[in-house]
């Protein structure tokens, strides 16, 4: 390498430069007799300072382009498409949450008591929209009691979508415990179950492509590999780490520890948001070995979050 460079640079001085990489915690030795590789922070350092990122070339835009084009007119169907065609030009495990649907707003909400313990909860949502919801509670409630929860909901969450409504009821009802009397406090937290039915998404994602991973020798051992196809399996984790993005302005890079989960300590996760209109839907990325080509995953990645947005806005 020190050939390659050009620079006159002797064993002593290549030496002494890796030991004070490796003091700034840029590189490390896996073990004694090993030569040094980056570091989570040295791959960082490297991503933010020194990657001179290249734009996808025509084939790969050709590609991409088809392959969304093609399935455009069913969403499920489109991201495993693309969680394919992801893996495929980039030999990683590709991945893309099925599009959200849009925010729900509460325009009014109503209770009517039914016999055993259970409660009608009829919601009018967005324009005209009517939702039923049957709960079952732990007491009956009478008519008057349903009615004052209903007229308190009513005035304060009306015109909001239904998650911060969630949200809002959560701060409200543990704000106002010790002054709000007890029945409505119950009835109240009863009808939490109500907003949690009707604003659930259905926190799908279409994963392609983990066993490319096994093509990577530091990804290849049998107990990483064990790890990994855990993670995969593990629903609610692959979607917390790409919820982390649903947000985001363009493409983040995790790299190692950084994703928040030891089971991914020796992987990058590149993502990208997905919008129609201004409402962001959903997340594509990739998942590789910390030793990736940064200069042509992530464009691909923004590339293809880009393309796809596109599709899904020409079709709704």
């Amino acid at each position: 390498m020190s050939k390659d460079s050009g620079l006159d640079l002797s064993p002593a001085t290549i030496r002494n430069v890796m030991s004070d990489l490796e003091d700034l915690g840029l590189v490390s030795a896996p073990h004694t007799s090993a030569g040094r590789i980056p570091t989570p922070k040295g791959y960082r350092l490297f991503v933010d300072t020194l990657v001179r990122y290249r734009k996808p070339g025509d084939g790969d835009i050709r590609r991409i382009r088809a392959q969304i084009r093609g399935d455009s007119e069913n969403p499920e169907s489109l991201v495993g498409a693309v969680s394919s065609m992801l893996s495929d030009i980039t030999s990683m495990a590709g991945v893309v949450t099925v599009p959200r649907a849009p925010k729900v707003k509460l325009r009014q909400i109503e209770f009517l008591p039914l016999s055993e313990n259970r409660v009608l909860v009829i919601l009018v949502v967005n324009d005209r929209e009517v939702q039923n919801r049957i709960l079952h509670t732990d007491r009956d409630y009478s008519a008057s009691e349903l009615q004052q929860a209903q007229n308190f909901i009513n005035e304060h969450y009306s015109g909001l979508d239904l998650e911060q409504v969630r949200a809002k009821l959560l701060a409200d009802l543990e704000s106002t415990r010790d002054s709000m009397n007890q029945t409505m406090h119950e009835i109240i937290s009863v009808a939490q179950s109500a907003m949690d039915g009707a604003a659930d998404k259905d926190n799908k994602y279409v994963v392609a492509g983990e066993t490319k991973l096994m093509d990577f020798a530091e990804l290849s051992d049998v107990e990483t590999l064990r790890r990994l196809f855990d993670a995969f399996s593990r629903k609610r984790l692959i979607l917390d780490l790409l919820d982390r993005s649903i947000h985001a302005n363009g493409v983040q890079i995790f790299i190692g520890e950084e994703s928040g989960y030891r089971i991914f300590d020796g992987c990058s996760v590149i993502t990208a948001p997905y919008h129609v209109d201004d409402d962001t839907i959903g997340v594509l990325g990739v998942i590789g070995p910390t030793r990736m080509a940064y200069d042509r995953v992530v464009p691909i990645v923004d590339i293809t979050a880009r393309l796809l947005e596109s599709a899904l806005s020409q079709s709704s």
